[in-house]
């Protein structure tokens, strides 16, 4: 068996609200954010840019640094987001075909 890899996340909307989630498939849960098929937060506040990303080995761990990010003030999920991604970009800004 393979070994799975799980994915801790953060997004970002235009206008500036962000979301951080978990999941150990990131590109199909950045193609269900970007084409709105997750009701919820995400989709009722157009929070689908992905700003930020780290991969871990097992669940637990990934689950661990979801709660512990969350957890923080929102000037240290800012630091954390532009330590790897200064420019805010779209990190899955061309990872689908455009609708």
């Amino acid at each position: 068996m393979g070994k799975h890899k799980y994915f801790v996340y953060i997004l970002g909307s235009k206008t500036g609200t962000v979301y951080t989630g978990v999941t150990n498939d990131l590109e199909r849960r950045m193609f269900e954010h970007k084409h709105g098929l997750l009701d919820g937060f995400t989709k009722s506040y157009r929070v689908n840019m992905l700003l930020f990303y780290e991969e871990h080995d097992y669940i637990e761990d990934a689950i661990r640094r979801e709660k512990e990010i969350k957890a923080w003030r929102r000037e240290k999920k800012d630091k954390l987001i532009a330590s790897v991604n200064p420019h805010l970009e779209d990190l899955a800004s061309d990872w689908f075909a455009s609708d």
